[in-house]
């Protein structure tokens, strides 16, 4: 510390933690939205967006500070305090708030309207926080004057030094990053060399000091000059006007089995929308194959002609002297099973010196567009751009390119400039095998861009350099599609024509035509994020397995694999083998492989054990009074039951769980999909605790209630606040039961006798149900049976049966535009719906919809529990409303059908009222007839 402090060691070893008890998690929510939205405009972005899994830096922030900051007698102080922390209170408005918007305007509005128009947290300048320092010490009897003095002294509050925080999962490096920025001791480990890479980075890079960053920037321009001059001297990126290369269009191209003519392959061959540029193929009879002539401002005609391609419904199809002809792609490639029941084919296998097709392969590979920008504008922000046909010049270019990389690939390998690892088949990998017959890396990537990563590999040194080349290598592959741009409309920006990035997605794509940046696209790349976020901690990174930590550290902030885990040990392949050879310190020192044995994949038995490995090992290297907090997101019971034996197993116990609704946004409420990640709180399980399961499922009832509770608001009852909108949609709401269950079993040793430790770690049988399976599901259901829809009364919703609860549900959910069969089945499910399917127009997977009354109309009364309720009686009489019976006759057949129907009339009009309003914009028809139907119920004279 810079000077003595007052406070006193250990005087919080004890006291609860501020995330134990209160935490505000909507605003949160809101926090972590806006950071998400920012997407490249994100602080750790900029150094590999292939890296898809990243946490909102402002949810790490409230984590570690929710951890550190004590739980007093005075709740209302105690948030207020955070909040002031987190500039999510109202006084730091003044300083979020833009230079466009007025600041007693912006706090007149609901908190996610006025985040919307104001600047991140993370955005604001230190001393935008120099007026909260006496609030905060006088109520936590600190003396500090920044973050990293508060972060301390509360260390040394609870655990004598300065909070040592750990994350074995570290991935993209986004919590241990946060964590040191705050001013902690961080450390993180991975077993993935390209996730250490990207920890380092984040605190070496982007948490650089102002002069170290100005010192990387200049090496980085420095590396890219150099490799840039050697591209020149070979002339292969300029044309003889001096134009140079902006991007080249490749595509395949293959024999036609019926025709005997090369046929170039492509969805489309539209170029460029704004410029109205496309590919017109012209026969060469004499070749017997076709021209590619580029067509700049092309008619609506050719246009239209353009965009039908030549790859339609997996067949390839053209049209040649008047005819067309069409052969499925299955069949030119030889798709066939093999003895094991797998689909192999007929393409041979790429062999160690290949760096193009062989002529005989099936399917060859074409350059067919170029891309170029005017030698008066190359070298400006914006550059004039145009297209082209190649002309025998640029092939030229093609072969001296091709002929410089076959002669020196072997040596360029050894010396660790190219990659020269095989793509071991997998989840993912077997995709560039199985279609396009490669099998080693080098064979991803062109001639032109083996030599490119050469150049710029060879002038790239320090490890700064070294770590930002993924960043390069994502833009530069056989895997990069061709994007076209477009002149902008409401509400999205206009966007130039560019070649995009491998990893849009956590898969390896293949294209029938694809684009490749030429080296001016690339050495953009080489540059240093423009976002300063110096660390005020420090970082360690170490290249190890989850379970082998061996470092003593009094908190672990997690984001673990889940069950349906992106295969990060095979993605990331596609950067080892480029990077694993002759690695500059401090990289040097670590396992430059995927280790796939050793990676926790989210499923199966290997899953759960592996898990508990790595969180046993994380508990026993923590004091007795440190804590865990893991971030997890699944909708699947058994998940969350493997989750509940995972922490029994590693002897922790759920102190609370907090949902924060990080990826809510209009498009994603469309269809129930989770939206966000519940935050579990965990410490050493200290009692031997037992108890019996028709208690705890009791308890579970009121904690799921409880849960729900809290999140939609109705307990959020302290001032101050402001307006705060429900984030949460009802799949948020089913993993709250989930998290609530987990709170209530892991406080226990033993359930019904079973040692619930040694019951983690007995080997399952697939489709096995056990009590926590069964627990876990009566938490979900409860927390369904708890959600009341909007705009249905609670009291009748109590009332009715559930049945007729999924149907009003579903109506609800229907409102959004939801097709998705899951949902139906989910909530089908909750409610204990066996025959949910007799209450469907259609269970296609993504077209699943209700039946109306309409369509129902005498069928599906009988005995079951829909055909005898009030609801189904509701929607016969729509049914004869619609077909015109008479009122008086409509409300006669509801009393027939309905038992007790003077007591129960209330409801009736209720359902109906509720159908009419949900209805509303799905089918006016049906709406109009139940709000009639109401007004029947309500106007009757019983007894008259």
């Amino acid at each position: 510390m810079s000077r003595e402090s007052k406070v006193v060691p250990f005087s919080l070893k004890d006291a609860p933690a501020l995330i134990e008890r209160l935490w505000p998690a909507q605003k949160i929510s809101v926090e972590a939205q806006k950071e998400r939205k920012a997407g490249a405009g994100q602080t750790l972005t900029a150094l590999g967006s292939y890296w898809k899994g990243r946490k909102p830096l402002v949810l790490v922030r409230a984590c570690v500070l929710g951890a550190l900051l004590p739980a007093t007698e005075n709740a209302e102080k105690d948030l207020a305090i955070f909040e002031k922390l987190m500039a999510i209170d109202d006084d730091a408005f003044e300083h979020r708030v833009k230079k466009n918007a007025a600041w007693p305007g912006v706090l007149a509005k609901s908190y996610l309207d006025r985040v919307a128009e104001c600047y991140r947290p993370e955005e604001l300048d230190p001393s935008a926080y120099d007026e909260v320092w006496p609030d905060v010490n006088e109520h936590l009897g600190t003396d500090a004057s920044d973050f990293a003095s508060l972060v301390e002294q509360l260390g040394i509050m609870r655990y004598g030094h300065r909070p040592r925080v750990g994350d074995t999962f570290t991935g993209g490096g986004s919590i241990p990053y946060e964590a040191a920025r705050l001013g902690c001791a961080a450390f993180a480990s991975d077993l993935n060399p390209i996730a250490c890479t990207l920890t380092w980075a984040a605190a070496n890079i982007v948490g650089a000091s102002a002069a170290r960053r100005q010192k990387i920037r200049a090496e980085l321009a420095r590396a890219a000059m150099a490799a840039e001059a050697e591209v020149v001297a070979l002339g292969i990126d300029h044309d003889a006007a001096g134009n140079r290369a902006k991007a080249f269009l490749y595509c395949l191209e293959t024999r036609c089995p019926k025709t005997g003519w090369m046929v170039p392959l492509s969805p489309s061959w539209m170029v460029s929308k704004m410029r109205r540029t496309v590919v017109e193929l012209v026969p060469d009879h004499v070749n017997r194959r076709f021209d590619m002539k580029i067509i700049n401002d092309a008619s609506e005609h050719q246009i239209e002609a353009a965009q039908r391609g030549t790859v339609r419904g997996g067949a390839l199809c053209y049209e040649l002297d008047g005819e067309t002809y069409t052969t499925p792609i299955a069949s030119i490639r030889g798709d066939f099973r093999t003895a094991d029941g797998s689909t192999s084919n007929r393409l041979r296998r790429w062999a160690g010196s290949d760096v193009v097709p062989a002529p005989s392969d099936i399917f060859q590979e074409r350059l067919y567009c170029i891309q170029w920008m005017t030698a008066e504008t190359a070298e400006s922000a914006r550059p004039e751009t145009y297209y082209s046909a190649p002309t025998a010049k640029d092939f030229a270019c093609e072969d001296k390119i091709l002929q410089l990389v076959q002669v020196n690939l072997k040596k360029w390998q050894a010396d660790g400039l190219a990659p020269d690892m095989a793509i071991e088949p997998g989840m993912k990998t077997e995709e560039l095998i199985r279609t396009r017959g490669w099998t080693l890396w080098q064979h991803i990537f062109s001639p032109r861009h083996l030599l490119y990563g050469k150049l710029l590999l060879s002038n790239l040194t320090s490890p700064e350099a070294r770590a930002l080349f993924p960043v390069v290598t994502d833009k530069m592959s056989k895997l990069t599609h061709w994007h076209m741009g477009h002149a902008g409309r409401e509400g999205v920006a206009p966007s130039a024509d560019n070649v995009e990035h491998v990893f849009y997605n956590q898969a390896f794509n293949t294209f029938w035509n694809y684009g490749q940046r030429a080296f001016a696209g690339l050495k953009e790349q080489i540059e240093i994020p423009e976002r300063e976020r110096e660390v005020a901690g420090t970082l360690e990174v170490r290249n190890q397995p989850s379970a082998g930590i061996d470092t003593h550290l009094d908190m672990f902030v997690t984001d673990p694999p889940y069950a349906d885990a992106v295969v990060y040990d095979e993605i990331t392949e596609y950067f080892i083998a480029w990077l694993r050879k002759n690695p500059p310190a401090p990289f040097a020192d670590w396992t430059w492989d995927s280790r796939r044995a050793l990676a926790i994949r989210g499923e199966g038995e290997s899953f759960r054990h592996r898990m508990v490995e790595a969180y046993a090992a994380m508990t026993d290297h923590m004091p007795d009074n440190g804590m865990q907090i893991v971030m997890f997101t699944h909708q699947s019971g058994e998940v969350w039951a493997d989750m509940a034996q995972i922490f029994w197993g590693a002897g922790l116990q759920v102190m609370a769980a907090w949902y924060i609704a990080t990826e809510t946004t209009s498009e994603l409420k469309k269809g129930g999909y989770v939206q966000g990640t519940v935050i579990l709180v965990l410490r050493k399980r200290k009692s031997n605790e037992a108890g019996y399961r028709d208690e705890i499922v009791q308890e579970i009832k009121a904690e799921v209630a409880k849960q729900i509770d809290t999140m939609v608001g109705l307990n959020q009852t302290l001032k101050g606040h402001g307006r705060i909108e429900n984030l949460f949609e009802d799949a948020d709401l089913q993993m709250a039961g989930y998290a609530a269950a987990l709170r209530v079993l892991t406080a226990y040793a033993r359930i019904d006798g079973t040692d619930m430790t040694r019951e983690a770690l007995r080997p399952r049988v697939k489709g096995e149900k056990n009590l926590v399976t069964d627990i876990i599901e009566f938490a979900v259901q409860v927390a369904n049976e708890h959600l009341v829809p909007e705009g249905m009364d609670a009291r009748v919703w109590e009332r009715l049966a559930g049945s007729e609860r999924f149907y009003c549900k579903m109506l609800d959910i229907e409102t959004t535009g939801a097709k998705k069969l899951d949902n139906y089945q989910n909530f089908a499910k909750a409610f204990r719906v066996p025959d949910y399917a007799e209450l469907m127009q259609s269970t296609k997977p993504n077209d699943a919809r209700l039946k109306t009354g309409a369509q129902f109309k005498k069928a599906g009364f009988g005995d079951s529990e829909f055909g005898r309720s009030g609801t189904r009686a509701v929607l016969y009489a729509l049914y004869e409303l619609q077909a015109e019976v008479e009122g008086d006759l409509v409300l006669a057949h509801l009393r027939d059908l309905v038992d007790g129907y003077g007591g129960r009339r209330d409801d009736l009009a209720a359902v109906a009222a509720y159908i009419a309003n949900k209805r509303q914009e799905v089918d006016a028809a049906e709406a109009q007839a139940a709000r009639i139907l109401h007004g029947l119920i309500r106007n009757e004279r019983l007894g008259a």
